[in-house]
């Protein structure tokens, strides 16, 4: 089998990532197609996976909307080319459009709920598989699994977080620190939405180091000069391990805020935006505090060091409550489209993967 995998967004390829080694193992062709967004490129370049760059993404309302129809035409031809028997992908536009095109299947990954893309990829799309805690209810084609999309790469079957960042980036084994992460505000989806303010930042950080905590500052948009002495040096491929030791993590980003409080550290998740699987975190495992402005933040975080953190773990409840999801996603792709049917009419089959 041929399968087209569409990355979005750097933790898309994280995503996949077990999912193509697993199918290549047995094998299935896997080729990516991608935007020069972040790290996308650099990721799938580290772990050797066969992709092509349809290009940088763009930034202006008018490029995006450009964008449509330049990506799509391009993914419609790396398609054209690679002859996939499926396309798969997280909420890609270009995947379903280039699937319908050609006639193929496409299965979309879904957590995030941003109804002006499924509107545009819903009608040209086969299932949409999407964590039950997302509240949405997109009709029939919908397949829904109790578990979180950063499971899929941080379950322990396929991450075992390693303390040689400590080695290897001159961090001391004892020395606390702290992850920071500021998004860009340029999705479609950040329109008009906010995080911490510039001042918010600056007294977190200032407050952080007056108690010796080292602070690593990770960013989707330039960094401001006063904060760039902070700047994460770390290569991307080394962010999960540096997430599971940290002492605390505070990010304007949903999916690092996501893998951070999966892996059990004290998180602090910053958007007017609160997403349902961040706030399942925070309610059922106590791994995510979610702010929708920077109102105590500062004092959550002073809160969170005044206890010392256990020792990285992924909370056994959520072990326990949770579906394995490559393996889920493995066998319903091999399967498909009789998977499909076998969800609709057993939803509980998921359990055969906990």
């Amino acid at each position: 089998m041929n399968i087209l995998i569409d990355i979005g967004h750097s933790a898309h390829v994280h995503l996949f990532k077990n999912f193509a080694w697993e199918m290549q193992k047995t094998g299935h062709k896997i080729f990516f197609t991608c935007r020069d967004k972040e790290f996308e490129i650099y990721l799938l370049k580290y772990y050797e996976f066969q992709y092509k760059s349809l290009g940088a993404k763009y930034k202006s309302t008018i490029g995006k909307i450009w964008g449509l129809f330049d990506f799509g035409v391009k993914e419609f031809l790396a398609g054209l080319k690679f002859k996939p028997d499926i396309f798969l992908s997280h909420g890609s536009i270009y995947a379903a459009h280039a699937a319908f095109l050609l006639r193929k299947p496409h299965i979309s990954l879904e957590d995030s709920g941003n109804m002006e893309q499924i509107r545009l990829y819903l009608p040209f799309t086969g299932a949409v598989i999407t964590p039950d805690v997302l509240p949405l209810r997109l009709g029939y084609k919908q397949i829904q699994y109790s578990g979180y999309h950063e499971l899929a790469y941080l379950h322990p079957k396929y991450f075992k977080a390693s303390k040689k960042i400590f080695k290897n980036y001159d961090i001391g084994v004892k020395e606390d620190y702290t992850i920071l992460r500021f998004v860009s505000w340029q999705a479609t989806h950040d329109k008009g939405q906010k995080g911490l303010s510039i001042e918010e930042k600056r007294n977190i950080i200032a407050y952080l180091l007056s108690i010796n905590i080292k602070v690593f500052i990770t960013s989707e948009s330039k960094i401001p000069e006063e904060f760039k002495k902070y700047a994460s040096k770390f290569p991307p491929e080394e962010i999960h391990n540096l997430l599971a030791f940290a002492r605390v993590v505070i990010s304007e980003g949903a999916t690092l805020a996501s893998e951070a409080g999966v892996l059990g550290s004290p998180t602090i998740y910053v958007n007017s935006i609160i997403r349902c699987y961040n706030e399942d975190q925070g309610i059922k495992y106590g791994t995510i505090y979610n702010f929708r402005s920077g109102d105590g933040v500062l004092d959550k975080v002073k809160e969170i060091l005044t206890k010392r953190r256990s020792l990285y773990r992924i909370h056994p409840k959520m072990l326990e409550e949770k579906i394995d999801v490559t393996a889920f996603l493995i066998w319903f792709v091999e399967n498909w489209p009789e998977s499909f049917s076998i969800m609709k009419e057993n939803p509980d089959y998921q359990y055969r993967f906990r």
